[in-house]
């Protein structure tokens, strides 16, 4: 477990830091805004958030009773709604009925407890050296041997067990990280679990094994998506030499989760959990396409350089998401999935 060293300070250097206030965002991340919206606007969008809660509660039922149910009579509206956000405050509970972890959990009582304090990991000081580097402007993760630290060690740690041909990889922990947000430590291990081994999607299980085999084939398939839907940019970035292995990889291994913002994060992970991969090819070109034109002109350094660091309109999840959705990539990804096959060989079967 986490060492939990104790270090005593001035008692006046801790008087000081307690009274200095913070200032979060909703999100619990620590921020440097200093506006926010007037009384009006956070009452008009208040009343427009419970509104939403009260459709999202109807089409769940209590205790996720109807979910099922809603789902095979009405996907189309789930389907848009999912697209639109989950409610903040249902996006833990909705997260588990569309990625099938709570049947996980259901049919694996004691198993998460039992990873946690009998069993020992070989990738345990790999996980706490990478702790305080997984969303170090959470709150929640701030605190070094803290309740966030701890409970984002337990969940990598028994993962890291119970799939030993995984182990752990240090992308996994901005996804655990985020789940940890709005759900229990047990509930964010099964969530883990169930992307992985591929409860309702492709696992994603490939993207985290030796030589991130998942990971190779997804870049090879975006790299000619942005050739084909793009094509002005995919010349430009062959002149320049630039790959997709430079800038999209952790739009892969993280969903997103590392480094892009939080809200647009969020919004990501909702379709995600429900439509699979795809929404990161999607948001992918999207991205590239809303930036197209400045992206076209730059050298490579520069070009580097924006295609780590997007325009903040370029981010905004209801300018960015509405462009996603139209593009049509199925087809094309299956054609390039086979193309790469060919050419690399069949992945070996992931254990179940």
């Amino acid at each position: 477990m986490l060492d939990m060293e104790n270090k005593k300070g001035d008692d006046d250097e801790v008087i000081e830091a307690s009274v200095v206030p913070v200032k979060v965002d909703r999100s619990g991340f620590v921020s440097q805004e200093g506006n926010s919206p007037d009384k009006l606007s956070r009452r008009i969008e208040f009343q427009r958030e419970q509104r939403r809660i009260r459709k999202w509660r109807k089409m769940i039922g209590v205790g996720g009773s109807d979910w099922k149910h809603y789902v095979r009579r009405k996907p189309h509206i789930v389907k848009r709604r999912i697209r639109k956000g989950i409610p903040d405050c249902l996006r833990g509970f909705v997260w588990q009925l569309i990625s099938g972890s709570r049947d996980l959990l259901l049919m694996n009582p004691g198993v998460y407890e039992q990873l946690v304090i009998y069993e020992t990991s070989t990738s345990e000081l790999d996980i706490i050296r990478d702790i305080s580097r997984t969303f170090p402007s959470h709150v929640f993760f701030q605190q070094r041997h803290g309740p966030g630290q701890r409970s984002l060690y337990n969940v990598l740690k028994a993962y890291s067990v119970y799939d030993r041909d995984v182990g752990y990889v240090q992308g996994m922990g901005f996804v655990a990280g985020l789940l940890l947000l709005y759900m229990s430590e047990e509930d964010a291990f099964w969530l883990l679990v169930a992307l992985l081994k591929g409860a309702v999607h492709a696992p994603m299980e490939g993207m985290y094994l030796v030589g991130l085999p998942l990971v190779q084939q997804y870049l090879f398939q975006f790299e000619n998506l942005v050739k084909a839907f793009l094509p002005k940019l995919g010349e430009h970035f062959s002149e320049e030499m630039i790959n997709p292995s430079m800038y999209a990889s952790q739009w892969f291994i993280t969903v997103f989760a590392y480094s892009f913002p939080f809200p647009l994060a969020i919004r990501i992970w909702d379709v995600f959990l429900s439509e699979g991969v795809i929404i990161v090819f999607k948001v992918g070109l999207a991205l590239l396409k809303y930036c197209h034109d400045d992206l076209v002109k730059l050298p490579f350094e520069r070009l580097m350089v924006a295609l780590r660091n997007f325009p903040e309109d370029a981010l905004d999840p209801d300018t960015l998401l509405p462009l996603a959705f139209p593009i049509e990539v199925s087809d094309l990804l299956a054609i390039l999935k086979e193309e790469y096959e060919k050419q690399h060989g069949k992945p070996p079967p992931i254990s179940p």
